[in-house]
């Protein structure tokens, strides 16, 4: 295998999808890319400040997880669903609740002052 593809293979797609000025924040904004609804939350005090995970509430079917709160439960960054209150991991987009219930996760980024999904 050549290792120069390799590389190539694993390097991430990075779309612009708001700029850092359009970000709220210790709250959630949301984002479309690619027909999804993406969930932003920009948390300035942490060392990692910014998550993107699923806009659609897995229990409600609604698309509501950015107008979230956003906390911590025994030192995991969540953000609380609107409508049953369950807690998503904004890291691993996990439940805490519920095993079964389970937010997709992005990689995001700032880049200068464009805030940018890494799509597939």
């Amino acid at each position: 295998m050549n290792l120069a593809n390799a590389a190539v293979n694993t390097q991430e797609n990075w779309q612009t999808v708001c700029q850092a000025q359009d970000l709220v924040a210790d709250s959630g904004v949301v984002v479309w890319l690619d027909g999804a609804q993406v969930a932003l939350f920009y948390l300035p005090g942490q060392a990692q400040p910014l998550y993107a995970v699923d806009n659609r509430d897995p229990r409600s079917g609604a698309n509501i997880i950015g107008r979230g709160l956003v906390g911590s439960v025994q030192g995991e960054l969540v953000v609380a669903a609107p409508l049953y209150k369950q807690h998503f991991s904004l890291l691993s987009g996990e439940c805490l609740e519920d095993a079964g219930q389970r937010l997709r996760v992005w990689p995001v980024r700032l880049k200068g002052e464009a805030v940018e999904l890494a799509v597939a």
